[in-house]
């Protein structure tokens, strides 16, 4: 059993997590093997999220301190919370996992900033495109005009040069 010290420090780095974290995703695992589990703690890994278990205490605390709307103690069966470095990547991680493994693991909720999220709200969030997807698509968008322009620029030139050399053997 943990004392009351274990406690108030493993709250203070919860709170500390919650904190820096963009969003968070809620999650019952019951039943959950621990192949699966080391498989997406992996792939949360990846995308710089993190993955913990809690007492839904000790959680409800550290949420009440660090300000989320959220009260963990009406979440359903064995609560997890994954903390994400953006908005996205730990809800495009855990829903398509939880789709594939819909028996044992599914999102419960989650927060974003300081709003609690239902769970189609957090779905919904799986499905947006990550930073650098959209990053991509403004870049993408910002140059199509330039390509244009570019290539109505060669066509005319090139056009030119076809003109002065049809001009050139006319003469020769």
């Amino acid at each position: 059993m943990q004392t009351r010290k274990q406690k108030e420090q493993i709250i203070a780095e919860v709170v500390e997590k919650i904190q820096q974290a963009k969003a968070l995703v809620f999650a019952d695992f019951k039943g959950l093997s621990v192949k699966d589990l080391t498989v997406l703690k992996r792939e949360l890994r990846a995308t710089q999220s993190e993955w913990l278990v809690l007492k839904k205490t000790l959680l409800n605390i550290a949420l009440e301190k660090a300000g989320i709307q959220v009260n963990a103690r009406s979440l359903e069966g064995q609560v997890s919370i994954s903390f994400s470095s953006d908005e996205v990547s730990a809800a495009k991680v855990i829903a398509p996992f939880a789709k594939k493994n819909d028996k044992v693991l599914r999102i419960i909720g989650g927060a974003l900033g300081t709003t609690a999220l239902d769970v189609a709200q957090v779905q919904a969030l799986a499905k947006l495109p990550s930073q650098d997807e959209l990053r991509g698509q403004l870049v993408g968008t910002l140059q199509a005009p330039i390509t244009g322009f570019v290539r109505a620029l060669s066509g005319n030139l090139s056009g030119l040069v076809r003109v002065l050399q049809a001009v050139a053997e006319q003469k020769a």
